[in-house]
């Protein structure tokens, strides 16, 4: 697969490539260029100039394109699927879900662009404005550059680029080098449903050079990454030079509180929901669990046997519940920060073996709050690694002792106890009765603290992907 440019499909300038395999295979699947700065610059120029025409085309009309593209991903669901879990290793089924999830983002979107009104500020609401209206619009913003990771890329593919077409801008999609074959699926999908060349365009390649390259720019308008968050620092130092707006969606490290009146069986149905998901992968993924030291017992027990009849292999395989990591170096990053928290003082109670990407589902106990997973230390896989607690507000205070803030949940019968750990947790968003790992399309997700900056959503990223203009219309009354 090549960059999409303008409307060719390019090689890198400098001829280099990277090589994408499937992490549970180790299978040669494709290649896809090794981009360079003037790759980027030529992308940029081609999108500014493209995005001109494009905003002045009606908002109903990209609306249908939009809609088109829709119908032409349904069509190649399938084949989507498989190519999406042959190339990130997730189980067949969540790769099928995410696919399934566009009509969604892009009927969402297209809609609420429809009813983005502005505001009007009627003639003497204030002293000297007896004579004056006022009212405003969206604009485009121009040049959007959408930097997405390897964890969700459809989903999020989903989150980013529709929302800023429909707004009129031009997209520069810029995919993880792990799994970059699916988004550029769907980059061509929408050239196919009728996106003017430049208005689409996907450049491959390092994050140290064509995501700085496209941060860099003055002609890129916003950068919406979805990464760790040492990337959306490094993102935000390089905008910052043009003032290039940002929106960040970074790391987590979400605190699971099970407190002792809380179904226990809700929990461990939603411990494999929010933990294991995607093996593990996943931002707002449940990862400190803390647990009543009164059920915590009771708790492990019913999570060992629940963990048992999970089928853990091919992720092709329509039987599979989880599949790989994204690669072994990411196994091997889960496997060394599961050996350093052992030697820190926790206790291993299940799992905890890797075989190339594959890492069993793991079970640490003994964890105390001071140690490193109980603060800052995110392990991007699935591990439970369990803190007992005795009273609430413990369970509060090691919860907002991280530097991170995606998101938190509480399980609780009682719902004066949820309302108030709710109120208190210092995260973006707060599950009551199911685990933190909750997104849907329609709400604003983001995060506070280091977990990022700015909401992603249908009911929010319209109004990120466009700028506000006010129009006077100054001595028009007598």
């Amino acid at each position: 697969m090549k960059n999409l440019i303008g409307n060719e499909w390019l090689e890198a300038s400098n001829g280099e490539k990277i090589d994408v395999t499937n992490p549970a295979t180790n299978e040669f699947i494709a290649s896809v260029p090794n981009s360079t700065e003037k790759d980027v610059d030529k992308a940029v120029k081609y999108a500014e100039e493209a995005q001109k025409e494009w905003a002045e085309t009606p908002m109903y009309e990209r609306g249908k394109i939009l809609e088109k593209y829709v119908e032409l991903v349904e069509e190649e669901a399938d084949d989507l699927a498989k190519l999406l879990s042959a190339e990130t290793g997730k189980p067949i089924k969540e790769a099928k879900a995410e696919i399934g999830n566009v009509r969604t983002f892009v009927y969402g979107y297209v809609e609420k662009a429809k009813h983005l009104y502005g505001i009007t500020i009627p003639n003497g609401t204030e002293k000297g404005q007896e004579k004056t209206f006022q009212y405003t619009v969206r604009a485009p913003l121009g040049v959007v550059a959408c930097i997405i990771p390897f964890n969700f890329p459809v989903d999020l593919f989903g989150q980013k680029v529709p929302s800023a077409l429909i707004m009129g801008n031009a997209v520069i999609v810029k995919p993880s080098t792990a799994n970059p074959l699916t988004l550029t699926k769907l980059v061509d999908l929408l050239r196919e449903a009728g996106i003017p060349a430049g208005v689409i365009e996907v450049v491959h390649g390092s994050g140290e050079i064509v995501g700085k390259a496209l941060a860099s720019h003055p002609k890129v308008h916003l950068v919406s990454v979805t990464g760790s968050t040492s990337v959306g620092i490094e993102t935000m130092k390089t905008a910052a030079k043009n003032l290039t707006h940002v929106m960040l969606e970074l790391g987590g490290n979400d605190a699971f509180i099970l407190h002792e009146d809380g179904d226990i069986d809700l929990a461990v149905e939603e411990t494999v929901w929010g933990r294991f998901y995607n093996t593990g992968q996943v931002c707002c993924a449940s990862k400190r669990f803390l647990i009543h030291n009164k059920v915590k017992e009771e708790y492990i027990n019913k999570m060992i046997e629940k963990m048992k009849t999970l089928k853990v292999g091919d992720p092709q395989d329509p039987e599979t519940q989880i599949g790989c990591l994204i690669s072994e170096k990411a196994a091997i990053t889960v496997e060394k920060q599961v050996n350093d928290t052992i030697k820190a003082g926790a206790k291993m109670i299940i799992g905890g073996h890797r075989k190339g990407a594959f890492y069993e589902p793991t079970i640490l106990d003994g964890i105390t709050k001071d140690m490193k997973v109980a603060k800052d230390m995110e392990i991007f896989g699935p591990v439970i690694s369990i803190i007992g607690y005795d009273t609430i507000e413990e369970a509060i205070q090691i919860a907002n002792q991280s530097s991170f803030g995606l998101c938190g949940n509480i399980i609780t019968r009682d719902m004066k106890t949820a309302f108030n750990v709710a109120e208190k947790l210092e995260c973006g968003g707060v599950v009551i009765n199911g685990a933190s790992f909750y997104r849907s399309a329609e709400m604003p997700f983001g995060g506070w603290k280091y977990s990022g900056i700015g909401n992603e959503g249908i009911a929010t990223t319209l109004n990120e992907m466009s700028k506000i203009k006010t129009i006077v219309l100054k001595n028009i009354f007598e």
